[in-house]
């Protein structure tokens, strides 16, 4: 993991900034119009899910208010049945309903679920090569992460406003309606209370409910933002416990943690620093729920319980004067109850919105970030003698942000069929090289043609779709093995088996247990396999193979093996990638000696170009200086 200085730190621990309220809801709304494209299910199943919840409670106060009245006057037994029945009836079907909708809504919420991270995923499979590439990106995308690890924070918060919003909504307007003639109905002439018929008197009753209900949901509402304003603390703890945190359960790290005593010595003293230490018992959330923020929620509890209190002497009073009978105290009481609750649940989900509004700039920052290189529109032509010509000229690259060129003013053309060896020091621009040639990067000078034509004009997928590529930081799935070769779920079963044998992996696929089903690794399969990094070599082979693609490009795919078995595989993938036009990528030079022509790197440019034997007889050239240099490994002993 990069070291942090103390600086970047505290930077890391800045506050969010604060947006207005207005900036928030239209970043809010942004969220849900995205979710309804994706689940419009989700939001009719929580509307009327939440509506049905909200009103179930009324419907139940407003019948036990009739048999209460009942009991406290006329008591006919049939009345008293008649209400009892239908409060029973309409209990069961809404106790039904809202069971049927909490359900449908459950299901739409588990199929949202499984798409939560296709937006950012959606994003990082469409955005540039090179902007991905960018330091910058990656830190925003990890910001993003950590903060819907840490609290669902984001697009994920979002969700969870949603139901509360649509509760609190339902519930305010079902509770105006329930409540209204508590205020409107008048005590009676010459009542001792009769000075509560006094417009001004209601108005102070309803001020102070609403304000106790404002206080309670400002002091819920200043608890969560406390808590959220931590977040650059907490997700920097949370990234140093998402890398170090599972070390010991990764078994490629099991000889490295033992060897070496990583797991005291590095793991345990770095999740014993100050930002892991947040989240202890004695750390800084802990100390804040204790002191600032338990004291908030504790006064916000207390003042919805001031409001409760307020409602039932208000009420109560109004019924001891004489304004209705005892049954409405139960209507107003229960209906005041839950309209304040309403209320404050509606304040406390606007709170909600406000919090999260910075978290959503963070995401929506990430999804705006703009592609910037040329969009084309003509096609490959697909031809069957795979007569494509691809010509570097004159092209110069920096990296975004950097003042260093990492190739400077090459021009080498690509024979149709031929096979081309790219070789040279460490950090001489091989593999930028590569990445420009399948246009994951744009020249910044120069240009690159496909056929006299430059490659920006093309269609991208249609372009790269000329290339395989085999990466020397390659990554198989944990998947069967016959659906990595093909990278696909449907493939040609005779050719991707075709494919391996090409490779040289025939022998260990007769080995294994169910063939081309057969699992690799057992992170999802516990019958599936661990292969060895040669296997795993043999099997991207066996993928770039089975693309089938007029450019084929070995980039450093086997490093890690020694120079005469890498010989060996060259010399093989050379039998048969037949008439494709091969590219090898090596800063070994046992790989070259079957290529038609060397293009040797140095310090972002092409220093010499040749066969091996024209080069070796070049002494004054760096690729006689290397080849004199690894001579000794090129042979048996």
């Amino acid at each position: 993991m990069a070291q942090t200085s103390g600086k970047e730190k505290e930077k890391d621990k800045e506050k969010p900034a604060k947006q207005s309220f207005a900036h928030c809801w239209k970043q809010n709304l942004r969220a849900w119009k995205m979710w309804f494209r994706q689940s419009p299910g989700f939001f009719a199943s929580t509307l009327l899910s939440s509506a049905c919840g909200a009103l179930a409670p009324y419907v139940t106060i407003w019948l036990s208010a009739r048999i209460i009245s009942e009991l406290s006057g006329g008591r006919d037994p049939q009345r008293l049945a008649f209400w009892a029945a239908l409060t029973v009836g309409v209990t069961a079907l809404l106790a039904l309903a809202n069971g049927a909708l909490k359900r449908w809504m459950g299901y739409e919420r588990s199929r949202l679920m499984a798409v939560r991270f296709k937006p950012l995923a959606d994003k990082m499979l469409t955005l540039d090569y090179a902007e991905v590439d960018r330091q910058e990106v990656y830190d925003l995308y990890s910001q993003v992460s950590q903060n819907d690890n840490w609290q669902g924070f984001g697009l994920y918060q979002t969700l969870l406003i949603f139901p509360d919003f649509c509760k609190a909504a339902v519930q305010v307007a079902g509770g105006i309606g329930f409540t209204l003639t508590l205020f409107l109905t008048d005590l009676p002439a010459g009542s001792p209370l009769a000075f509560l018929n006094s417009p001004l008197a209601l108005l102070a009753v309803l001020a102070a409910m609403v304000a106790a209900v404002a206080a309670s949901s400002a002091c819920g509402n200043k608890a969560n933002l406390t808590m959220s304003q931590q977040a650059s603390l907490s997700t920097f703890g949370n990234r140093i416990f998402g890398t170090f945190g599972f070390l010991a359960a990764d078994t490629k790290r099991s000889a490295d943690m033992r060897m070496y005593r990583q797991q005291e010595n590095v793991c345990r003293p770095i999740m014993s620093d100050r930002d892991m230490l947040l989240f202890a018992p004695g750390g800084t959330l802990a100390k804040m729920s204790k002191g600032r923020i338990g004291l908030l929620m504790g006064l916000s509890q207390a003042l919805s319980a001031v409001m409760t209190c307020a409602v039932y002497l208000f009420v109560c009073l109004k019924s001891w004067g004489g304004a209705f009978d005892v049954g409405l105290v139960t209507q107003y009481v229960g209906s005041a109850t839950q309209l304040f609750g309403g209320i404050s649940l509606l304040l406390q989900a606007l709170g909600q919105v406000r919090a999260n509004g910075s978290f959503l700039d963070a995401t929506f920052r990430f999804l705006d970030l703009p592609n910037h290189m040329y969009q084309g529109t003509l096609t490959t032509e697909k031809r069957s003698d795979r007569n494509y010509l691809v010509e570097f000229r004159d092209v110069s690259f920096r990296y975004p942000g950097s003042d260093r060129w990492a190739l400077r003013h090459v021009n080498v053309k690509f024979r149709i069929g031929s096979r081309l060896a790219v070789v040279g020091p460490n950090g001489s621009g091989k593999t930028t090289f590569i990445k420009l040639l399948c246009h994951l990067y744009d020249p910044t000078e120069g240009e690159i043609l496909l056929n006299g034509i430059d490659i920006r004009k093309y269609r991208y997928q249609d372009y790269i779709g000329i290339f395989s590529v085999v990466f020397q930081d390659f990554r198989l799935l944990a998947m069967p093995l016959g659906e990595n070769v093909a990278g696909a779920a449907e493939y040609d079963r005779d050719r991707a088996a075709r494919c391996l044998a090409d490779a040289g992996f025939e022998t260990r696929l007769d080995a294994m247990p169910k063939g081309l089903d057969t699992s690799l690794y057992k992170d999802l399969d516990k019958d599936g396999v661990e292969i060895s990094g040669g296997e795993a070599q043999k099997i991207a082979i066996a993928r770039a193979l089975y693309k089938d693609a007029p450019f084929i490009v070995l980039d450093e795919p086997t490093a890690a093996l020694d120079p005469i078995a890498e010989a060996e595989i060259y010399a093989r993938f050379d039998a048969i990638a037949g008439d494709k036009t091969a590219i090898y990528i090596s800063h070994r030079l046992s790989s070259c000696k079957f290529c038609d022509e060397i293009a040797v790197f140095d310090q972002g440019a092409i220093v010499q170009t040749g066969s091996h034997d024209a080069l070796v007889a070049d002494a004054a050239g760096l690729y006689h200086k290397l080849w004199h240099a690894q001579a000794q490994y090129y042979t048996r002993s």
